[in-house]
């Protein structure tokens, strides 16, 4: 390749696909950022036409309300009724510009003005009829109805941010969503409004009237509850504030009213009244309509600015990008050497290969051994002497050199310091298992010689907190990971394990032991096992209030072959995050999880390597208590247990496998709970 031995040529071969791949991205984020600029900007103005239509649809919803009730014979709507047409047909004017919305008002409003004239028609000739004592003529009241009904709802579909809505943010999309809703809301209740306008005014339902009248009522119960689904909390609370003025008290009490009359009976109600609750009603709902628009506008002009700012800022920073790579290519060009290179060999094989391995080997030596580590040497620079920088490529080699030692040296102190510090915790341990149990043995002597009922009780207490130092002492032991010295070698009923972990607790009068089916626990699991409940009981002790009980239940599980103790508590509980990393820290038992973990947690790492080292098969788990509170499952598999001295064990129902811990830790709790309602205490 042409200038390929120059460091220079080589330079700007290796940095040409990487400035290409990022001029390619560059590229293609500007072209992001401006695809998302133009979308912001489309949405804006169609949001502004789609609130301009509901302009019109609020005004054609008053005008079929009006001349709804003036056809049913109230002739009070008329003034009204001829303001509301100018208002409509100045808004027909406004929208002629539009050609979607052309469409809709050429499809389905091209008949308005004959609408108008049967309407003042058959108006007048209720006039005539009224004053010939003869009942008016409302046949066209149903269609003059659903001629406004079917052009709102085409007005209503009319959705021009639908397409581009989709490509911006959810709080967009939930905002044009709630205004959808709204509108068809909003257009139920002007529809109810118009329809019962008509009834009041004639005095009765007639045809098919009542049924329109509950499918408009159930259509906007639907369309509120979609609202309420997407808008946002001031939305909602503006729209539960407009159903809460005296007007809407008012309106309802007159749909209740309508209701009555679902039969044809006669209604006596003042059509001008519920026409004016209404009506407040609907421009109540208009103003949120309006409140919910004016927040789609503002978020669309907010998507708008930060498109714009976005796309600068790509532009920006993509032109900076690629100057500093081309002046880093040419600095890097001329700055590069030989030694340079020889160099970065030895690092990489320091970094990759010679300090790993010693490190892994000074970890991996016996206790008793002490690793000596080879003394500082400088580096061999003759080979970079007569090339050019040599001074201070040596100095770089030397230093680095240096840092190689130094990290060797580190690693052989971290390795003592864990390995002392393991040692240091047994060695503690065994010392206070000593001191505790002669302090047991000599406890004991005394209770034997005691026959004063208060001083026995106080030696008792004395070797309750004797038995708790034991647990504590056998906890470091654990934690160093040596095997405390208490074996034992016959097996112990499931509750003699319990009633063992109970009296290693402080607050042993508070644990009620519900319900332990009986099973023989082996005699070399036996006392980790209680250990590993007097940890759990405490835990649920110590984070539960004072007067709740900790409850203790057992179950075995015949189909898996496993006993089960569950620890309950009705406590504070803990979040799902606190609750998994706990769960994490059950389940691993190795050094890591000691030395990344918390002291406060010291407990669960010691729950997590007693279950270890009872086998496989053996698992604690932490879950949720039903009313709150946190449980903790041991499941302990068939190979710890020996069979009962009692007579057969009652059968229980199939649990699920124990592989899912949750679901048979649940319906083992439930049935404990079940029993413990006969429970035993302890």
């Amino acid at each position: 390749m042409p200038g390929w031995r120059s460091i220079r040529g080589r330079v700007a071969v290796v940095i040409t696909v990487p400035i290409c791949l990022l001029l390619v991205v560059a590229g293609l984020a500007v072209y992001g950022r401006a695809e998302a600029l133009g979308d912001a900007r489309t949405t804006r103005a169609e949001v502004g036409l789609s609130l301009r239509v509901q302009a019109l649809v609020h005004q054609l919803q008053r005008e079929r309300g009006l001349t709804n009730g003036l056809l049913g014979g109230e002739s009070d709507f008329r003034t009204p009724l001829v303001a509301t047409r100018e208002r409509v047909d100045t808004a027909l004017r406004g929208m002629r510009s539009e050609r979607a919305v052309e469409d809709v008002i050429q499809r389905h409003l091209r008949r308005l003005p004959a609408i108008r004239a049967a309407a003042d028609r058959d108006n007048a000739d209720r006039d005539n009829a009224d004053r010939d004592n003869v009942g008016p003529n409302t046949a066209d009241r149903a269609a003059t109805l659903t001629f406004y009904t079917t052009a709102v709802d085409a007005l209503n579909a009319v959705d021009p941010v639908a397409d581009t809505a989709t490509r911006t943010d959810r709080r967009l999309r939930d905002g044009l969503a709630a205004l959808r809703e709204l509108a068809a809301a909003k257009e139920s209740v002007a529809l109810e409004r118009g329809l019962v306008n008509g009834v009041f005014a004639e005095g009765a339902f007639r045809d098919r009237e009542y049924l329109t009248f509950t499918e408009v009522r159930a259509t906007r119960v639907a369309a509120l509850a979609r609202f309420r689904q997407v808008a946002t909390a001031p939305q909602r609370a503006a729209l539960k504030n407009t159903f809460a003025t005296d007007e809407a008290q008012r309106a309802t009490a007159y749909e209740n009213q309508a209701r009555r009359g679902a039969d044809g009976s006669a209604l006596r109600a003042d059509a001008g009244t519920w026409w004016d609750a209404m009506t407040v009603l609907v421009d109540d709902l208009y103003a949120v309509q309006q409140s919910v628009g004016d927040d789609v506008r503002d978020r669309a002009d907010r998507l708008r600015h930060e498109a714009e700012l976005g796309l600068a800022a790509y532009l920006v920073a993509g032109t900076l990008m690629a100057a500093l790579v081309a002046g880093l290519a040419a600095f890097a060009s001329r700055s590069l050497t030989r030694p340079l290179g020889a160099l970065a060999e030895a690092a990489h094989d320091v970094a990759r290969n010679r300090l790993p391995a010693t490190v892994a080997r000074i970890q991996r030596s016996p206790q008793d051994h002490e690793e000596f580590l080879p003394p500082a040497e400088p580096p061999d620079t003759s080979a970079a002497g007569p090339l050019g920088g040599a001074t201070e490529i040596a100095a770089v080699a030397a230093s680095l050199h240096q840092v190689e030692h130094t990290a060797l040296h580190l690693a052989a102190q971290q390795a003592g310091l864990r390995r002392n510090t393991t040692e240091s915790l047994a060695n503690l341990g065994r010392r206070n298992q000593n001191l505790v149990r002669r302090q047991l043995s000599l406890i004991t002597r005394l209770e034997q010689q005691e026959l004063d009922p208060d001083a026995l009780a106080e030696l008792f207490e004395l070797d309750h907190l004797a038995t708790r130092m034991r647990r504590n002492a056998e906890s470091l032991l654990v934690l160093a990971g040596q095997n405390p010295p208490r074996p034992t070698a016959a097996p112990a009923d499931a509750l003699e394990v319990v009633q063992s972990a109970v009296a290693e607790v402080e607050q042993y009068r508070r644990v009620l032991i519900a319900a332990v089916e009986p099973v023989r626990v082996r005699g070399h699991a036996v006392a980790d096992v209680a250990h590993l409940l007097a940890e759990l009981i405490e835990n649920g002790l110590n984070f539960s209030p004072p007067t709740e009980p900790v409850e203790v239940h057992g179950w075995y599980d015949t189909e898996d072959d496993t006993y089960c103790f569950a620890v309950i508590d009705h406590g504070i509980g803990m979040p799902e995050e606190d609750k998994e990393r706990a769960n994490a820290r059950l389940s691993h038992s190795g050094e890591e999880a000691l030395l990344s973990a918390s002291t406060r947690f010291l407990g669960h790492l010691v729950v997590g390597r007693l279950a270890h080292r009872l086998g496989e098969g053996a698992q604690v788990q932490l879950f949720d208590t039903t009313g709150g509170g946190l449980s903790a499952l041991l499941a302990l598999p068939g190979r710890l247990l020996a069979p009962a001295q009692a007579g057969p064990a009652t059968p229980q129902p199939a649990r699920p496998a124990v592989s899912s811990l949750l679901n048979g830790f649940r319906a083992g709790v439930a049935r404990a709970e079940a029993r413990s309602t006969q429970g035993v205490s302890s």
